[in-house]
């Protein structure tokens, strides 16, 4: 990229998400709502947001080069999409009809549909094929404004195929503007082809799989899918421990189905615990009392039919809440983070505030990363501006109205 000093705006209102917290319910009133601004950015980062007449004078003065916007913007922080399967070959539209046809998930995987048919698919693409797929996908992010994406393995489950993930998601890496976050997701059924129960796998995996991915510094995030059709709790704790010894942080497929899973989040002081539709009160208290990072995931509940996160219930219980899109080609097939996130907050009644901050800086958290998902000095220059002067209208038009401009690091994509 090339990073310089230089200004951006006018911009009619801008969304900083500063001086909220990261836990807990939020209330509009208690969003910074900045009117009639620019931005001020040096090699990538947010230097100052001023009133746009000074940001003007200071440029003319200064000599800053500046980016002037024509028009009415709304600015916000690029998202963050926290849990992502955009690596995979293949489709499952056959899946998607039979599921809404009602045929259970037993009976399409057993006419050959499910995880295991992308795994098929997966394994036989070649990793210049899955990077180029990974590339699609993530520049369609992108383009909806945004601008990290967290990526997951898990349609491999084999030792070279999950590295071949893995180094297809480095090379997409280079090649995308936003930034891609990868993370090991080889626990995501045991295999069919395996010769052993899933104890033997996950032994297999801490043994053979994880220690090649730190020595060769693919990831430090490993994650599993703790449920009957795929883990326990017994082989989920021998993962977890192999894992959190070798210094990976941990993210877990929690609750989705049935309840109790994202207490072993807690135990294991997980950076995150995603799906929770399953979530009880016992889990919801629990979750509350740590810093785990609950993470909403509505494409999978439309996908499916099933449903949503109890956002409004762990919001006020005090917990934090991101929300992202699990966009993989079976479950949630949609990948359009406004979109959902617009209907999980007309269901589950979240303010504006909540919804942006469970997309922003809320969902940063879930990934570890504090230098992005607010505008404010020191944060990444990771911008979205849409074509409105009210920012209610952002998440009033349900996905419908799409940015106008997006930088990463000051540069416009």
């Amino acid at each position: 990229m090339n990073k310089q000093t230089k200004a951006i705006g006018p911009f009619k209102q801008l969304l900083s998400m500063s001086n909220l917290p990261l836990k807990g319910a939020l209330q509009d009133e208690q969003l910074e709502v900045l009117e009639e601004v620019g931005i001020l950015v040096k090699d990538g980062v947010i230097v100052e947001i001023l009133p746009f007449t000074t940001l003007q004078d200071k440029c003319k003065n200064e000599a800053i080069p500046l980016e002037y916007l024509e028009g009415n913007y709304t600015a916000m922080p690029g998202m963050v999409d926290v849990h992502t399967h955009i690596c995979w070959g293949g489709a499952r539209a056959r899946d998607y009809a039979m599921r809404v046809a009602g045929k259970p998930y037993l009976e399409i995987a057993k006419a050959g549909g499910g995880i295991w048919d992308s795994v098929q698919k997966t394994r036989a693409a070649s990793e210049a094929i899955l990077t180029e797929k990974v590339v699609q996908r993530a520049n369609k992010l992108l383009q909806n404004g945004t601008t990290t994406i967290e990526v997951k393995t898990g349609y491999g489950l084999t030792v070279a195929d999950e590295l071949k993930m893995l180094h297809s998601i480095h090379q997409a890496n280079s090649k995308v503007s936003a930034d891609l976050v990868p993370t090991c997701l080889p626990a995501h059924i045991v295999p069919k082809d395996f010769e052993g129960d899933g104890m033997a796998y996950v032994e297999h995996l801490l043994h053979d799989f994880f220690p090649k991915v730190k020595a060769k510094k693919l990831s430090n995030r490993a994650d599993i899918f703790v449920e009957e059709s795929a883990f326990n709790h017994t082989q989920a704790r021998i993962y977890l421990t192999g894992v959190q010894a070798m210094g990976f942080d941990i993210t877990i497929h929690a609750d989705q189905f049935t309840a109790g899973s994202s207490l072993l989040g807690v135990e294991f002081k997980a950076v995150s615990v995603d799906h929770l539709e399953a979530s009880t009160a016992k889990e919801v208290a629990a979750l509350a009392q740590s810093d785990v990072i609950p993470v909403a995931l509505p494409g999978a509940s439309l996908g499916l039919g099933c449903a949503f996160t109890p956002a409004r219930k762990l919001l006020d219980a005090g917990t934090s809440l991101a929300i992202a899109t699990d966009w993989n080609p079976g479950s949630a097939p949609m990948g359009d983070l406004i979109t959902q996130a617009a209907i999980l907050g007309a269901f589950e009644k979240l303010s504006m505030a909540e919804t942006l901050a469970g997309v922003t800086f809320r969902a940063a958290k879930a990934l570890n990363l504090t230098n992005r998902g607010r505008i404010a000095a020191g944060q990444l220059a990771d911008i979205v501006a849409f074509p409105t002067a009210d920012y209610r209208e952002i998440l009033y038009y349900q996905g419908q109205l799409r940015p106008s401009f997006v930088w990463k690091e000051g540069i416009k994509c």
